[in-house]
């Protein structure tokens, strides 16, 4: 990943790569740096080179702190007076320091002059209280004289205070384009400082700008509505920032404006620089804070004798043990002196949390833009069941994606709500299935209407984004299906993809992110004469087809906005194994609030994991402070990953990472775009493609497709973590999936690619060396996993003793009855999978009714339900798999069927 100008990437990778290609630029300067210092004649090429890649340089570090003015002037005025070996000194400096982020944790890497101590003693004694603390920087935009910025960063140092918590360093710009490049591009900005008057355009145009014209609009002649217009958009791009508000107006009207509610505070001019400082560390401080981690923090400190229920607490029984002290030492003292299984003393309740669970679950709902948040300490499992069994009855129809995680079929059991499955498009290529298409949801939505049962439906209950990262248009869902029912309820279940709120351009495709602009977008004046305009184009009854074929707005009088958002926080942020998160923004959550707690009691342990909770707690104060950057370069090493695999001469042979013309039909992505890594392809297009396709991609999710190198997915997985030390969890049939999170660094990607090309060229010398038999086995085992592939089984029914009007052209069935039917040992029989009984029962009749949850993996979906009535579709891709892993199915015993008498006494 090297390039001497970000103008040789495609736009979108520069865009999100930055900071990456920042450094790598620099490496070059280092680089050439040497080249000019060794050489003994021809140096004015290299010194012209070296010239240029400074000015380039110039475009990006305007918006960054370090490396500053002043070191870059010294650097400058080495190549001026012809000094090679001082140049390279201090271009080696930079570039390392950059590449390490040194200068967040060592002042020294400020310093003009060089020194060669360690770095503690290099410290001015007045600045030894710097040192350690969390560094972050400040964007100052401001109306004056470039001249005076310099005064102004001396001005912030100034108030500088040896209690100060943390440090920062000043950015900055003179005009609103560039204030915005600057939160865009530089990952460390965690505040904003606007001094009223700054100029409205920059020198330059920015393409980069334009992906964000749907949520910026810098035209204003008044100072006053610019400065709160790029407030607006700054908090649109990264609400988590802080932003405040100097002027030399009336600042008391200004402050009781209620546009002017997310600004932290407004000061008049510079009358109070300390209390800028003051307040701006205060910002930092409130996201900074977990209120349970550290009140447990505080109570692993404290001296405490337990007679509670919990040995392993304090860590007695662990250290004094003459067996089992190893794991004392393996956790070290603290994992013990934080547990407990009190909840006084300074603890708090998970189940009814009043003190610091409480305050910490407020901040969670406030970093991802929810009304309330819970923490669930034993995985999104239990969040979905908690969801759906506080907002379904039995009777209730659910609009269900068949293909989701087995959590909401059980939480329908639990609930007594009929599941109407919806099947999303299949990828039988890959053994695997996209996403369930709009079209769909509204007719089964139009069908249960035209039956009389709509006002039965309560929710629609999707994966966003599903296990192989395709991605809905949450926005466009949720308002056509409010056209069809105003009052339905949404679950979206978002366990890989809680980074995305951290993305400016994903946040919009995550439930919370589509609930926020819904909501303000159905308060506009343009929301109801949209849907007055076509309420009078589609007339008083409209068919069905028609209904179809139209982009549908709803009544904004009569939506009741109702959005949950379920998060594994472990999947992607730092948060331990069984961290979840529900979150809320419901209009009506008040009436449904007591039975979601009775949901929260009925699934949620009454001794919860402490250091869990603890995690979720931090997890949140992360990515509140650095999420940004995380995700950006999470992206950015996928993007990396792709275009090293696709386009390396070896590893290509017989590997490739699926692009999204391969993963999403051409129906449902009208932008046209096919992969991320095009290099025709812009940052605004790419970013329109998120706006508008039905489906789009996790960037982050790469499945790569292995069925050409010979090797099925769970063997390829093995290979990778057996011989390699390379982990991965998702397989199908052909392909693995990789993920890249905020885990992953660039040596990542370079022991990736080793590997692949280390086992392309194994294959190469096996192909090469061996025998025709091997070949032609070789060959035969491409193409069973490339050609000969099952077709992917559609739901087929639920068996009319499960449905309630049986000749009715809807899918719902009672799946509990069915399920608790199959508890009757005497009612359920088995059939050997390759008994011919089974083939004449699937012409000739009785039917067969499954008796429970059959679920392979992979591919991971349910192909069979309790109550389903199985095909020869499903008989036959059973009978084709070849994994090992079938949950619900025992090959010894057969397929577990319902008998004909079974539940034939009951009503419903």
């Amino acid at each position: 990943m090297t390039s001497n100008s970000a103008s040789d990437h495609s736009l979108i990778s520069t865009s999100l790569a930055t900071p990456a290609l920042r450094s790598d630029n620099w490496l070059n300067v280092l680089y050439l740096a040497r080249n000019w210092a060794e050489a003994s004649s021809k140096t004015d090429s290299i010194k012209k080179d070296l010239s240029a890649a400074l000015t380039k340089l110039e475009e990006i570090d305007l918006f960054f702190a370090y490396p500053g003015t002043a070191l870059l002037a010294r650097l400058k005025q080495w190549l001026e007076e012809d000094d090679a070996k001082a140049f390279l000194r201090l271009a080696q400096r930079i570039s390392t320091t950059i590449v390490s982020q040194k200068y967040h944790r060592d002042v020294s890497a400020w310093n003009l002059e060089e020194l060669e101590d360690e770095p503690v003693n290099r410290l001015p004694q007045a600045l030894t209280h710097i040192k350690n603390k969390p560094y972050f920087e400040v964007l100052s935009v401001v109306p004056h004289a470039q001249s005076r910025w310099q005064h102004i960063q001396e001005e912030a140092r100034g108030v500088r205070r040896p209690e100060d918590e943390f440090i920062y360093q000043t950015v900055i710009v003179g005009n609103a384009p560039d204030a915005l490049t600057a939160i865009l591009i530089n990952p460390d900005i965690s505040a904003v400082v606007l001094y009223e008057g700054f100029a409205a355009h920059a020198a330059n145009e920015n393409p980069l700008l334009d992906v964000f014209n749907t949520v910026i609009d810098l035209s204003a002649s008044d100072d006053e509505i610019l400065t709160l217009r790029l407030a607006q958009a700054i908090k649109k791009i990264r609400p988590e920032l802080d932003i405040y508000l100097l002027s030399d107006r009336n600042i008391e009207a200004l402050a009781g404006k209620p546009e002017c509610h997310f600004i932290n505070r407004i000061f008049y001019q510079m009358e109070e620089p300390l209390e800028l400082h003051l307040s701006i560390l205060e910002g930092i401080r409130n996201r900074y804070k977990t209120p349970f981690f550290d009140n447990l923090k505080r109570y692993a400190q404290r001296p405490i004798a337990t007679f509670h229920a919990l040995p392993i607490a304090r860590g007695k029984s662990v250290f004094t043990s003459n067996w089992i002290s190893d794991m004392g030492e393996f956790y070290g003292p603290n994992l013990f002196l934080a547990e407990s299984s009190a909840t006084t003393g300074g603890l708090d309740s998970l189940l009814e949390p009043t003190g610091n669970i409480k305050e910490a679950q407020a901040l969670a709902a406030k970093a991802f833009g929810a009304d309330h948040s819970f923490f669930v300490t034993n995985g999104t499992s239990t969040s979905n069941k908690m969801v759906l069994q506080a907002l379904l009855a039995p009777g209730d129809i659910v609009i269900l994606d068949r293909n989701c995680h087995k959590s909401h079929h059980y939480g329908c059991v639990l609930a007594g709500a009929q599941p109407y499955y919806v099947e999303a498009f299949p990828l039988a290529q890959y053994s695997m299935y996209g996403a369930v298409p709009l079209r769909t949801i509204k007719t089964a939505l139009l069908k249960l209407k035209a039956q009389g049962e709509l006002d039965r439906v309560k929710m629609v209950d999707l994966t966003n984004c599903t296990f192989d990262g395709h991605v809905y248009d949450t926005r466009r869902v949720m308002e056509e299906c409010l056209a069809i029912k105003p009052d339905l309820v949404f679950l979206w279940d978002e366990a890989w993809f809680g980074f995305a709120h951290w993305s400016p351009l994903l946040r919009q495709r995550t439930a919370m992110g589509a609930a926020a602009v819904l909501t303000e977008s159905l308060k506009q004046p343009a929301a109801l004469k949209a849907w007055e305009d076509q309420q009078k184009k589609l007339g008083n009854a409209p068919d069905d087809k028609t209904l179809l074929n139209t982009r549908l707005v709803p009544d904004p009088r009569a939506v009741r906005l109702r959005v949950y958002q379920t998060n594994s926080v472990h999947k992607s942020m730092s948060a331990l194994r069984q961290g979840s998160i529900v979150l809320v923004r419901d209009v009506d959550f008040e009436h449904v609030e007591a039975q979601f707690h009775e949901a929260v009691f009925t699934h949620a342990s009454t001794s919860p994991n402490l250091q869990i909770i603890a995690s979720l707690d931090v997890a949140r104060r992360q990515m509140q402070l650095e999420g940004y950057g995380l995700v950006s370069n999470a992206v950015q090493i996928s993007l990396e990953i792709r275009k090293q695999v696709n386009s390396h001469p070896v590893i290509s042979r017989y590997f490739k990472v699926l692009d999204s013309s391969e993963m999403i039909p051409s129906a449902y992505r009208p932008s046209g775009i096919t992969c991320y890594n095009s290099h025709d392809i812009s940052w605004d297009k790419a970013a329109q493609a998120i706006k508008e396709d039905e489906f789009m991609l996790d960037p982050t999710r790469m499945t790569l497709f292995c069925g050409h190198a010979g090797f099925d997915g769970t063997t390829f997985k093995n290979i990778l973590a057996d011989k390699f030390n390379i982990q991965l969890n998702k397989t199908s049939r052909n392909s693995v999936l990789l993920q890249s999170n905020i885990n992953n660094t660039r040596s990542d990607i370079a022991l990736l690619i080793r590997v692949l090309v280390e086992i392309a060229l194994d294959l190469d010398n096996k192909i090469t060396e061996n025998a025709n038999d091997y070949k032609k086995a070789f060959r035969l085992k491409v193409r069973e996993l490339v050609e000969d592939l099952p077709e992917l089984p559609d739901f087929s029914r639920f068996d009319d003793r499960y449905r309630e009007k049986p000749k009715a052209d809807t899918l719902h069935g009672d799946i509990r009855r069915a399920f608790y039917d199959a508890y009757k040992e005497s009612e359920c029989e088995y059939i050997p999978l390759d008994d011919p009984e089974i083939d004449k029962r699937l012409k000739s009749g009785p039917v067969l009714v499954s008796a429970n949850f059959v679920i392979p993996y992979p591919p991971g979906f349910p192909i069979m339900v309790p109550g389903q009535v199985i095909t020869q579709g499903i008989v036959d891709f059973m009978r084709k798999l070849d994994v090992k892993e079938i949950h619900g199915f025992n090959k010894n015993l057969g397929l577990k069927l319902l008998k004909r008498t079974a539940g034939k006494d009951k009503k419903k």
